[in-house]
Order: C-alpha cells, then sequence, then structure tokens
C-alpha cells in the first residue's frame, strides 16, 4: 500500500531530541562549595572542608520539583571551582575530604536515586571549565575532564540531559599557581571526540551547550526564548562559549546584517537552519545561582513563572529552573511556596482543555482520509495529526462550539517528525457572525502557546498564513485563565 503521508520538511528531530521535546519543563540543582562562601563563581581555592550541608535530603528536593510538575532535575556536579558533589576517582577536591557523612557521602548518588524514587529524570552539569586543577589550560586537563565525565555517565543509572557551560577560561586557583588561564574554545575542548564519551555511555541523553549537538543555549539567562523561536539553525562554527567576534566570521553576508550577536542567534534560531537544535531556557528561581540567604524574599512569585512559562514552552523551547539548596542542603520553604503556587496556576489553566469541548472541522483533509483529519487536533494522541494535500499550504481550522466559551490562550502542536512547517499562523473569533482577528504570529514546533485578549465565542478560526508546505498539526489547545 502506498504511504500518502506528507513528507519531512527540512531538518527533523532525532529520536532522543523527541524524547526531550516532552519534558517540557524541568529542573537544575545548584550546589557546591559556594553555597557556605555566599560566593556565584568560586575561585578554586576553597576547602573541601567548607561543603557540609546540615540535614541534606535528596527526597526533598526531588519530591519538591515533582509536585511543582518538573519532569527532571539536572545536578551541578562540579561547577567553575572545580569542586566534585561525586567521590571522584581522579581528584581530592571533592565530598570524599569533606567532613559532610564522614567523607562517605555522594550527592550525585543520592540526588539521581531520589529522581527515580519520585519518577522523574535525571541529568548531569559538568563544568568544562576547572579553577581548581593545577593542568587546567593544558593538554593533560582534557584527559581528566573526559575520566570525570565518563565517571557520571557509567556510574549513575540512565541521565536525559547533559549539560555543558560556555564559561571558560580566566583567572584560578589552578593547583596554587593563582594566575589567569586563557584556551582557544573552539579547540581546546576537542569536543567531536569528547561528546562520544556521551554517546557511548548515555546513547539516549542530549546534550546542551551553546552548540548543541542536540539542544542550543536561550542566548540569556532571563528563561524567554525568542519570539518566534526557531527549532532549527546553522550549526557550523558553532561552539560551547563563542564570543561575538567568533561568530561574525562565520556569518554569511545575507546574515550579518540579521543578527549582532551569538546570543541573538541562539535566542530566535533561524527559519533556513540547516539542523535541528531546540532550545532550552535556563533561569533561576532567585537573583543567583546558588543559596543566598540575602535572597530569601527575592524568590519569582508564581505569576512571574507562569510568564516564563509561557515564553519558553510556549514558544517551542523547554524551561529550566533552577532551584539552590540552602545550607541545610534543602530546598528553601520560600521556593517551595513559590513552585506550588505556579503549579496551582498550571493545572488551573492546563488541565482543562476547551477544544475538547468542541467539533473540529477543516477545510482540506489529505485525501479525504481519516487518518489525517482534524478530529485528531482534538483527541489528545500526541502520535496523530491533521494534514493537507500538497498543495493546500493556506488551509483553515474551525472550532465550533454548543455553547459561549471563554478563553485567553490558544495552543498549538506541530508533528515534529516532519519537521517545523508552518511559517505564520494567525487566529480568529467570531463576533456576531463576523470573523475578527484575535492573534497573527509566526512558528509553531514542539507548543506554541499564545495568550491574549480574554475572549467568548461560539467559533474560532485557525489560519495557516504562511507554510512552504502543507502543515502537519497534532493539536490545537484552548484555555482560559
Amino acid at each position: 500500500m502506498t504511504d500518502i503521508s506528507p513528507a519531512p520538511y527540512g531538518p527533523t528531530p532525532s529520536p532522543r531530541q523527541l524524547a526531550w521535546h516532552k519534558r517540557e519543563y524541568y529542573g537544575f540543582i545548584h550546589f557546591t562549595t559556594n553555597t557556605f562562601t555566599d560566593k556565584e563563581w568560586g575561585y578554586g581555592d576553597e576547602s573541601p572542608e567548607i561543603f557540609n550541608p546540615s540535614d541534606f535530603d535528596a527526597d526533598q528536593i526531588a519530591s519538591t520539583a515533582a509536585k511543582a510538575g518538573m519532569t527532571g532535575l539536572i545536578l551541578t556536579c562540579k561547577h567553575h571551582d572545580g569542586f566534585c558533589l561525586w567521590p571522584s576517582k581522579y581528584t581530592e577536591h571533592s565530598v570524599k575530604n569533606s567532613p559532610w557523612r564522614d567523607g562517605k557521602g555522594d550527592v550525585v548518588r543520592e540526588i539521581s536515586d531520589a529522581c527515580r524514587r519520585h519518577d522523574i529524570g535525571f541529568g548531569v552539569y559538568l563544568s568544562p571549565w576547572d579553577r581548581n586543577h593545577a593542568e587546567y589550560g593544558r593538554p593533560a586537563y582534557i584527559e581528566y575532564f573526559r575520566n570525570q565525565l565518563h565517571e557520571l555517565t557509567t556510574e549513575y543509572g540512565e541521565l536525559f540531559e547533559v549539560w555543558f557551560d560556555g564559561a571558560n577560561g580566566g583567572d584560578g586557583y589552578y593547583g596554587g599557581a593563582n594566575e589567569t588561564r586563557s584556551i582557544d574554545r573552539s579547540t581546546y575542548y576537542d569536543w567531536e571526540h569528547t561528546r562520544e564519551i556521551v554517546r557511548r555511555n548515555q546513547p539516549n541523553a542530549v546534550m546542551f551547550s551553546d552548540a548543541g549537538p542536540d539542544i542550543r543555549w536561550v542566548g540569556n539567562e532571563k528563561g524567554i526564548a525568542g519570539d518566534p523561536c526557531w527549532s532549527t539553525i546553522d550549526q557550523d562554527g558553532l561552539f560551547p562559549g563563542i564570543d561575538k567576534a567568533s561568530f561574525k566570521t562565520r556569518l554569511n553576508d545575507d546574515m550579518v546584517d540579521a543578527w549582532d550577536s551569538p546570543n541573538d542567534y541562539l535566542n530566535a534560531g533561524d527559519r533556513q537552519g540547516t539542523v535541528w537544535l531546540p532550545t532550552e531556557c535556563d533561569v533561576s528561581i532567585r537573583p543567583g545561582w546558588f543559596y543566598h540567604a540575602t535572597e530569601d524574599d527575592k524568590v519569582r512569585t508564581p505569576d512571574n513563572l507562569l510568564d516564563l512559562y509561557l515564553k519558553s514552552v510556549g514558544r517551542g523551547a523547554s524551561l529550566l529552573v533552577n532551584l539552590p539548596p540552602d545550607r541545610r542542603g534543602l530546598i528553601h520553604e520560600s521556593d517551595v511556596a513559590s513552585l506550588h503556587g505556579f503549579r496551582q496556576r498550571l493545572d488551573a489553566i492546563f488541565g482543562n482543555d476547551l477544544a475538547q469541548d468542541a467539533q473540529c472541522t477543516a477545510s482540506n483533509t489529505r485525501a479525504g482520509h481519516q487518518r489525517f483529519a482534524a478530529a485528531n487536533l482534538i483527541d489528545g494522541n500526541p502520535e496523530t495529526y491533521w494534514s493537507t494535500d500538497d498543495d493546500a499550504k493556506a488551509p483553515e481550522l474551525i472550532l465550533e462550539f454548543s455553547q459561549p466559551t471563554t478563553f485567553s490562550v490558544v495552543g498549538l502542536r506541530e508533528f515534529l517528525p516532519l519537521g517545523q512547517r508552518i511559517t505564520r499562523f494567525a487566529v480568529d473569533v467570531d463576533r456576531d457572525d463576523e470573523w475578527s482577528e484575535w492573534c497573527s504570529t509566526e512558528a509553531v514546533g514542539c507548543r506554541r502557546l499564545v495568550r491574549g485578549e480574554r475572549c467568548t465565542t461560539t467559533r474560532l478560526r485557525v489560519r495557516v498564513v504562511d507554510a512552504p508546505v502543507c502543515p502537519a498539526l497534532s493539536a490545537l489547545e484552548l484555555y482560559s485563565e
């Protein structure tokens, strides 16, 4: 039997990227000697003896994340200061020389086990920069870095993500040298071969950095994706920590006028991009990434977190919210309360999809086949989708309600195995038997949530305004705040 499915358009996600897209919202855990020195970046000369949380509870941390609706946690196993939260065989600068658990503890083990008990994923952050190691900036450090990467990717079960920071090189302790060391960020880590360790040991894990290779940084630490934010990009010449000068040298003439910096490019993506490299939006629930008691009254509010959710997940990206444990080794009560309020708002809005109470029709259905029917948009099944004939590139969908329905958020999802197909779409509402435009915007991707005027209507129309090929949408959602 001939397959009548639409042909994929442009770059498409790998299986590991598709699995990652489903996570949408998860947590970051920044915890190290900085927690006890009240610093954001340790210099590398901190004594392991200062790491001594009084009441560390991995289950409190993991359960807080799970109750907040997070689908996983990424732990900063080693930050720039070089202190290791696991008893690495390759350094003495770790928890094994701290008083915590009498030197027998392993934060990575406890967090990873707790994540599994609470049915959320576990990921690791390993800083490429190490301000403690005497050989940083020289070839010997790369062997050390790779040995530690091997430890983390073989000894703590399945990982969903491995996180590489772009901060690399500068002043540090460096085994007592107390000097500034510079590296060529594009070549020093030999990323091609370093990443092979992750691919070999954790084939299902995505890797994060400015350059991916699986997911990219959003270009800011505000948790906000571009509008629009394309999941495609041109990856050539990108590397973790790429600077503006290096970025400018990789641009072709057509791109020079469009992008001023790598951060702008990463934030927006590239509609004409050659690879699928979607965005992760990292942000801390507090002003700092590590816990500071002076910030206990500066925790983000539930309403602010909701706004970030709509500007990250709602733009086809993921939201990574940092939860820094305090000196007890617990998520502080202020953070817990804010996360609880945020979860209540998410449930109140997204717990009731009003579109599922409507009748959904389309101006065109691919080959007239039920397999591609408009009803697939409201069946709650992400594996089914609506599509049209190849020449129907500007079709319309109509939701019709049996009684007036009030909404303030419209959601769309593309069927990602077929690529990012829609360039622009619009939403109209029926006002006294006349269509009135409610929004017009670009990009759909994994999930597009448009928050707008609160409106009551009996009919809603979605128009594909611009698309190079026929659409393939897996969901049309409608919510009320």
